[in-house]
């Protein structure tokens, strides 16, 4: 039994990955220490601090698949942390000699911080690959269907037409803008820590600014100009950035469902067979892929506030916001994945029906025109007395059940105006997008510019 369903057989693949879980998974966890141990060690022997023979003595001996994890269990619950354990199985696995050597000058939170900024590397890449991917699916929808007409909806009623090319823009577009953060916050975020029982690195005397730089090279990370171990902005920015990855793939697959619905119908979420079924109901075909995106979109984006108050770092050592940190910063970072991989997928497969889309543009009986109409009018009659003219004759559509169309060719004012031929000119939605080509054009092409 699993408390969260991101880690559950049964629902993982609805709410995590498991390349997420992998990286967080507990053996992998203790491997990601050891790397640093092995990563000081060595930095260590380079500058002359533990002998170089020891530093190669403890590489050899930092296997995480010998590790008793059940062993780690009991070490942990005692001391709070498995770090404490770790040392004990490497100095003994390294023996005697080069053993006493092993976390030379470190302190636990030095080796879990770093050991983090690995694996949170390893998990920023899964992500960025897969934000590519997206960019890449939506992108070739907004393509495709830089001509495909269908309402665009304010308040949940059709408002003007739009292309459905530029819908997939739209969505696009803040996920080129979640690229930019990341490469601006991975430079912030993937630091060494390296700093002793309170940041001084006193237990190294004039060698610890060394050990540091030579530790974050081998493990090519950057050296800070301070510790931070106790000062959490950059873990706090990465939860935002992962709050604001979450909500627009929130965005993005809250259209989808709306779009799906039977009353609508103009979009299918996925052709994958069974996909969406229900148990009695035959005929479903429901949007099940963007409910669990918005579902896992919603929790991760909740982590985001526990993220940023576990900045509260007290003294030179935290009690309580770091431990909070680390229960609010995988479980983020796996629903987000999860919730990503998810979206690649309905951004891949999904099937506009244009056919319905213009089939729901008529159901307003030109209604959804009135503002181009206005617009030519205005011209000549100057807007407000355009606006009160067309305004009652969408009434009067409204009240007669008639198409404004009609309504308009009964009007003296605009029929004085635009013969039949230029009325049905400016009745027609595709003559109506505005600049949605050129909106496309500019996506696409700063999609086209994304690195593959």
């Amino acid at each position: 039994m699993t408390l969260n369903p991101a880690d559950s057989l049964l629902f993982g693949g609805l709410y995590g990955t498991d390349e997420i879980r992998d990286l967080f998974a507990d053996r992998r966890r203790l491997g990601f220490m050891l790397t640093v141990e092995v990563a000081l060690a060595r930095a260590e022997a380079a500058v002359g601090v533990i002998p170089a023979d020891a530093a190669e003595a403890i590489a050899a001996a930092a296997d995480p698949d010998r590790l008793d994890l059940a062993a780690f269990r009991v070490e942990t619950e005692k001391a709070g942390q498995p770090v404490m354990a770790l040392v004990k199985a490497l100095t003994k696995a390294a023996g005697p000699e080069a053993g006493r050597w092993v976390h030379w000058g470190a302190t636990t939170q030095d080796i879990t911080d770093t050991a983090l900024v690995l694996q949170l590397r390893a998990a920023l890449d899964i992500l960025e690959r897969d934000l590519a991917a997206l960019v890449r699916a939506l992108a070739r929808q907004a393509d495709a269907h830089r001509l495909t007409v269908m309402a665009g909806r304010s308040f949940l009623q059709q408002a003007l037409p739009v292309s459905f090319g530029y819908k997939a823009a739209v969505w696009l577009m803040p996920f080129l803008r979640h690229v930019e953060r990341l490469h601006q916050l991975r430079p912030r975020l993937l630091q060494v820590q390296f700093a002793g029982a309170v940041g001084t690195l006193a237990s190294l005397g004039p060698q610890g600014r060394a050990v540091t730089e030579r530790l974050a090279a081998d493990l090519s990370l950057a050296a800070p100009i301070a510790p931070w171990h106790s000062a959490r902005d950059t873990i706090a920015e990465l939860g935002a950035w992962l709050g604001l990855v979450a909500g627009s793939l929130a965005k993005f697959a809250g259209d989808v469902t709306l779009l799906a619905q039977t009353e609508l119908g103009e979009l299918v979420e996925t052709t994958e067979t069974g996909r969406g079924g229900s148990s009695t109901m035959p005929q479903k075909r429901n949007p099940i892929i963007s409910t669990h995106i918005v579902a896992a979109a919603m929790a991760a984006e909740a982590q985001v506030p526990l993220l940023l108050a576990a900045q509260h770092h007290q003294l030179e050592r935290a009690v309580g916001p770091w431990q909070a940190e680390a229960l609010a910063l995988p479980q983020a970072l796996a629903l987000t994945a999860g919730a990503l991989a998810q979206a690649v997928r309905v951004a891949e497969g999904m099937k506009p029906d244009p056919e319905r889309m213009r089939a729901n543009l008529a159901i307003t009986n030109g209604l959804v025109m009135a503002e181009r109409v206005m617009m030519a009018l205005a011209e000549r009659l100057g807007r407000d007395a355009a606006h009160h003219l067309v305004q009652a004759a969408c009434q009067q559509a409204l009240a007669e059940h008639r198409p404004l169309r009609e309504i308009l060719g009964e009007t003296a004012e605009v029929a004085s105006r635009f013969d039949a031929a230029a009325l049905d000119r400016l009745l027609d939605p595709a003559g109506y997008l505005g600049e949605s080509g050129v909106v496309i054009d500019r996506v696409v092409a700063a999609a086209q510019a994304f690195p593959a």
